[in-house]
């Protein structure tokens, strides 16, 4: 069983930058893939960005590049999501996944449904 916790949500301001974290505990996340998702208020959850813990490749929705990075810390044991350029729109709850498989293609990264494991979010409000 993996346990994800996230931090790093908070009010800001339109145009701040931000670093959410997500730590796991339970076992190493060798070959785990890692993805943020997010769920703003009357929507449905929708992929953030990801991150394959194998092979470091990156993937983002297309609402966040060139304003995002997915990184991570093997030591750690932990991912991060840097977002700049913050607009009130990216306000939502912030979800962390992760799942023991390993993927190759973005198709399976940016699906709920590949992720095994969810953390219980963490709050970012954008004020205008």
């Amino acid at each position: 069983q993996v346990q994800l916790v996230e931090s790093g949500g908070g009010l800001v301001q339109a145009g701040a930058s931000l670093r959410l974290s997500c730590t796991a505990s339970g076992r190493t996340m060798s070959n785990y893939a890692m993805g943020w998702f997010r769920r703003a208020p009357g929507k449905e959850r929708e992929f953030v960005a990801a991150i394959s813990w194998a092979d470091d490749n990156t993937y983002y929705a297309n609402s966040m590049k060139g304003r995002s990075a997915v990184s991570k810390d093997n030591r750690k044991n932990a991912i991060y999501l840097q977002v700049s350029s913050l607009k009130p729109e990216d306000t939502a709850v912030y979800y962390c996944a992760a799942d023991p498989r390993y993927y190759s293609g973005q198709y399976q990264f940016i699906r709920e449904e590949s992720y095994a494991f969810w953390g219980q979010g963490t709050q970012v409000t954008v004020s205008s």
